[in-house]
């Protein structure tokens, strides 16, 4: 019976020795039976084909009979794979036998030190499978997982974790350090509710002695723990691995700054591999290549020097000199890296040893050179700069513009999406990026002061589509989201126009800037706040949960929330006319509702059931009605017990959203009971809650309000739903201290809440931190389902929620 492989292993590990055999280098064993090369010009993957043949995978004589073929890849200089895949027969075959003999061996760290150089190359082999494997069922980052196969490895070997202190800066390529260090077998659950974070994480393994997920922290978290361990008088090492992205980010370089003055001996791995911007590639106003300055000169000393791979040797003999021949040779060795790059470089005048550059790649130069760090007896922090390769070692990661950054689960042969991503009905739903992204376009078209700003993230944003069209109008400033808040302002200062896109997360970490740059000054940046709300398997690190807490307390600033896709259209072109003052538009991930569920649940007239072509501005801290309770004409009226959902018309100025009591003079209605006021995309689970809620009790009769705005609130829509309802219900997709918030403080100051009459709900995401999961399931945690939403009604009015 056959088995399935898939190991890569270099191809410069094999020696061709004729037509017929193989000597592999790795296992120190010859390879013989048929083999016949074919020409990668006649064939896309370029075979190596053996119908039969049996291949050595470990020193321990382990062979495994095989049938299939040994795919070898060409690639650009050294950096070939070949692919060893076979396939089951039959689908009942069964076997004990592992592609992945040596890392079924390894469940912690410290075993990696029992192996041979030789070992650790087929180790690094078999991991790299692992993890295309693993992604391969549960999506997540894959790219930055396997450029760092082995810098993994030689970091776990050379050092002795968790002792020493390991970090991983944003902690996204932490994935085979996880499967090192005791949590192979739950990989699975990666990124799955109750499962493994997809980053590193505190409360998960010993092994992560520093939680991420945002970027840039690294250095500072390891200064820190450096720090600790001088006062107490320890001596173990602390090492921060951080990426040519983390290190645009301003944090950075102050952390940097401190090392070099404070000489604590911190060892800081970069680990450049020119994906600074998602994704690589992207027209700005820079160019295509990686935003920043910094990416530009790492290049330059990876050109002017050559990767280092002796200067380890050189250390160990100078140590057989004398003290005054060692001091000598220190000398000459700090001489010959100037001569190799120019001049003195950036980290050493910020007061590191500079090692590098590297092969990030090559087990034989890096554990030299981190053992020789590891045991230099100096009070200095130390730069080791290795360059890899993003998506190493998978063919379809390192073709793609991404390198595979995030994926979701996909065929391990072709790389291609198990899910399909982009369906071509034209009725499917847009996601929210896309969306934004074709309105400012669209916009953009005729206003040439419009500009667009991102924080290495055009792709999310939708701003590589904004690139395509308007390459110097569309500014990417790396990973420096302070920077491009206070740009911004600068733009605005100057009559420019600009868009600044930054996910709800990440804007938290230009606060400051958003007060004293931007509101305070009144300039009108537009702030346009992607993955708004719960965000998935991403998790906790990047749920947008607390934009309209942080941002409704600031003064001079207008705040919105789409509740779906057109909504967000008019919200960008309500932005764009909003001058002499800041706003904010935040919407969630993922796509919108649908034309389906526009028309049915939210009542708006769509001409050919398509989007409008164009956004229409709204009237400012105007709402709108969706759905009036059911109304009775009679006691004997045919219409009597049933549900009548009246959907108010979608308006672009607000005049026809007459919802004031005044302006009401249907007798037909009576008084409802219950209303429910939605700000974001919670405004469909709120409709489906109150038609779920009337067909249960005919004597509930439930409104549905879209709030739109959190600043200025519609005052007459509130006036008007206390006035008309019993019981006033705020959802929203924020934490405590949002929209709810400023609604209850309206009511308590308006003596709304000294009668009695009116019982008040505000449901947000509660007061706690939610993992990763899909988003469903967050909602549901959250309590923010149309069944949870339902709930809240029943315990009110004193109904038993057991139907629910």
């Amino acid at each position: 019976m056959s088995q399935s492989f898939f190991l890569y292993t270099p191809v410069y590990s094999l020696s061709a020795v004729d037509n017929r055999k193989v000597f592999c280098k790795s296992c120190q064993q010859r390879c013989s039976g048929l083999l016949k090369f074919i020409n990668p010009s006649l064939s896309p993957q370029g075979f190596l084909q053996s119908p039969n043949q049996r291949i050595a995978l470990s020193r321990r004589n382990r062979r495994f009979s095989k049938r299939g073929l040994i795919a070898a890849r060409n690639s650009v200089g050294d950096q070939s794979y070949y692919e060893q895949h076979g396939k089951k027969e039959q689908k009942d075959s069964r076997s004990s036998s592992s592609v992945t003999p040596l890392l079924d061996t390894i469940n912690f760290p410290n075993e990696l030190k029992k192996l041979s150089l030789q070992e650790l190359l087929r180790l690094s082999h078999e991991l790299r499978w692992e993890v295309i494997r693993i992604v391969s069922k549960t999506g997540g980052h894959l790219g930055a997982a396997l450029g760092v196969i082995e810098l993994t490895l030689a970091i776990h070997y050379a050092f002795n974790t968790p002792e020493d202190r390991l970090i991983w800066d944003v902690s996204h390529q932490s994935y085979p350090h996880k499967i090192l260090t005791g949590r192979r077998s739950r990989m699975l659950t990666l990124r799955k509710y109750g499962g493994l974070s997809g980053f590193t994480k505190r409360a998960e393994s010993e092994y992560d002695p520093f939680g991420a997920g945002h970027s840039s922290t690294s250095i500072s978290a390891a200064l820190g723990m450096a720090t600790a361990r001088d006062l107490s008088g320890k001596r173990n090492h602390c090492i921060a691995v951080i990426g040519d992205g983390g290190i645009t980010g301003g944090m950075a370089y102050e952390a940097m700054n401190n090392c070099g003055y404070l000489n604590h001996r911190v060892i800081v791995i970069l680990n450049d591999n020119n994906q600074v911007s998602l994704p690589t590639g992207t027209k700005t106003a820079g160019g295509v290549s990686p935003a920043g300055a910094l990416s530009k000169y790492t290049n330059r000393l990876l050109s002017s020097s050559p990767f280092l791979n002796i200067r380890s040797l050189a250390k160990d003999l100078s140590r057989i000199f004398p003290h005054q021949v060692q001091g000598f040779a220190a000398k000459a060795d700090e001489y010959a890296r100037t001569l190799f790059t120019g001049g003195g470089t950036l980290f050493e005048e910020l007061g590191f040893y500079y090692v590098g550059p590297v092969d990030g790649h090559s087990l034989e130069d890096l554990i030299p050179i981190l053992e020789n760090v590891r045991d230099m007896h100096v009070n200095k922090p130390v730069l080791i700069h290795v360059k890899t390769e993003k998506g190493r070692g998978y063919p379809p990661a390192e073709k793609a513009l991404d390198k595979y950054h995030g994926v979701t689960s996909f065929d391990v042969e072709t790389g291609k999406p198990l899910k399909k991503q982009d369906v071509k009905s034209s009725s499917a739903p847009l996601n929210y990026s896309t969306i934004f992204a074709n309105t400012l376009i669209r916009e953009a078209e005729e206003d040439r002061k419009i500009v667009a700003i991102t924080a290495a993230m055009p792709g999310g944003t939708g701003l590589n589509l904004f690139g395509e069209k308007f390459p110097s109008r569309c500014f990417d400033v790396g990973i420096a989201e302070q920077h491009a808040v206070t740009f911004a302002a600068g733009l605005a200062s100057e009559g420019y126009k600009p868009f600044c896109c930054i996910y709800s997360t990440f804007l938290q970490r230009g606060y400051d800037q958003v007060i004293h740059d931007v509101a305070l000054q009144s300039l009108p940046v537009r702030f346009m706040i992607d993955r708004a709300g719960m965000v998935g398997d991403d998790g906790s690190t990047h749920q947008g949960s607390y934009d309209l807490t942080y941002l409704g307390c600031i003064p001079n600033i207008v705040i919105m929330a789409a509740s779906n896709e057109i909504e967000l259209m008019n919200m960008v072109v309500t932005s764009l006319s909003i001058d002499g003052k800041p706003s904010a538009v935040r919407y969630p991930r993922g796509v919108g509702v649908g034309i389906e569920t526009l028309v049915t649940k939210l009542g708006y007239q769509l001409e050919d059931q398509k989007l409008p072509e164009r956004g229409s501005v709204l009237k400012i801290g105007k709402g709108r009605l969706v759905r009036r309770g059911r109304f009775r004409e009679g006691k004997n009226s045919t219409q009597e017990g049933l549900i009548e959902r009246r959907l108010a018309r979608q308006s672009n100025s607000g005049a026809t959203d007459l919802y004031s009591a005044e302006k009401d003079n249907s007798s037909l209605y009576r008084k409802t009971h219950v209303a429910l006021l939605s700000l974001g995309t919670r405004l469909v689970s709120c409709v489906d809650a109150a038609v779920h809620l009337e067909s249960l009790d005919e004597q509930l009769a439930v409104t549905v309000a879209d709030a739109r705005f959190m600043k200025p609130l519609d005052i007459e829509l509130i006036d008007y739903l206390v006035k008309q309802n019993e019981i006033l219900i705020t959802v929203e997709e924020n934490s405590i201290g949002g929209f709810g918030s400023h609604v209850v403080q309206y009511l308590s100051q308006n003596g709304y809440l000294d009668t009695g009459n009116l019982k008040f709900r505000s449901m947000v995401i509660p007061d706690k931190f939610i993992e990763h999961g899909s988003q469903g399931e967050q909602y549901d945690e959250a309590g923010l389902q149309s069944h949870q939403i339902a709930t809240t009604v029943l315990r009110l009015v004193g109904k038993v929620p057991a139907v629910i």
